[in-house]
């Protein structure tokens, strides 16, 4: 057989549709990787599951394009969200808009919003395929097409594409685009941590602009490292240990 890693990406998504059935998603935030992703499984399997992180600070858009995918489609979006205790824990030690004090907070805030209840929902998963490609930035260039970790396939169809490639698939199938690229977002998140970009600035530079010298990373497909690993590590327990007792501790 050849290696998964060196498929297409029609064809490794089928292998995993083939493979996994139900236990097989694509998971998404809507922008154009996710998109392409979603019509090329579509085409494939049209029940294919789709889910998406509803991190309780997305952009009305975002929620815009559950709803064209609906209709486009006829699939119905899964949102994982966080869990209420690990939010009302984090928020009530740290305040609501803890992202801008610092990095490790910002940090924070990703993990209980979207990293941690994506890996809670990855534990009932055998496959999952993000929209992640090599040339977005630096620490993604690495990126292999198909990852084993646990007792899930991290799969990346689309890594050796390019953003030109995207938008030309995009365009022959005339698929929906997310709205705030029209308003100049190159790389969309949650609202309060997303802006538009000037010509000629990369996609990630709206990404946690009044961060410096730090990746522009949440941990979902790329770690934090060293100091800052170490900082996260001690809120997230902080924030841990604060559940109520009564709503049972967290692991």
């Amino acid at each position: 057989m050849e290696d998964i890693r060196d498929l297409a990406a029609s064809d490794l998504i089928s292998w995993a549709i083939a493979s996994f059935q139900r236990e097989f998603a694509i998971c998404t935030s809507f922008q154009d990787s996710g998109m392409a992703l979603i019509d090329i499984a579509a085409q494939l399997d049209p029940g294919v599951r789709v889910m998406t992180l509803d991190t309780g600070r997305l952009p009305e858009e975002t929620h815009q394009m559950i709803e064209t995918v609906r209709e486009r489609y006829g699939i119905n979006v899964e949102l994982i969200v966080p869990d209420v205790r690990e939010l009302e824990s984090m928020t009530t030690l740290h305040g609501p808009n803890l992202f801008h004090r610092e990095p490790a907070l910002r940090r924070l805030c990703c993990q209980i919003r979207k990293v941690r209840p994506l890996e809670r929902k990855l534990a009932s998963m055998r496959a999952v395929a993000f929209g992640v490609r090599r040339e977005q930035t630096d620490s993604r260039s690495g990126f292999e097409k198909a990852e084993f970790s646990g007792r899930t396939w991290k799969l990346h169809p689309l890594a050796d594409w390019t953003a030109e490639q995207v938008r030309q698939y995009l365009d022959d199938r005339d698929i929906p685009r997310h709205p705030l690229y029209s308003r100049g977002y190159k790389s969309i998140g949650c609202a309060p941590c997303t802006r538009p970009v000037r010509p000629g600035e990369g996609a990630r530079v709206g990404r946690w602009w009044w961060e410096e010298d730090t990746a522009k990373e949440c941990g979902l497909h790329v770690n934090a490292d060293g100091m800052l690993r170490r900082r996260l590590d001690i809120l997230l327990e902080e924030v841990v240990s604060s559940v109520p007792v009564a709503s049972g501790r967290l692991h």
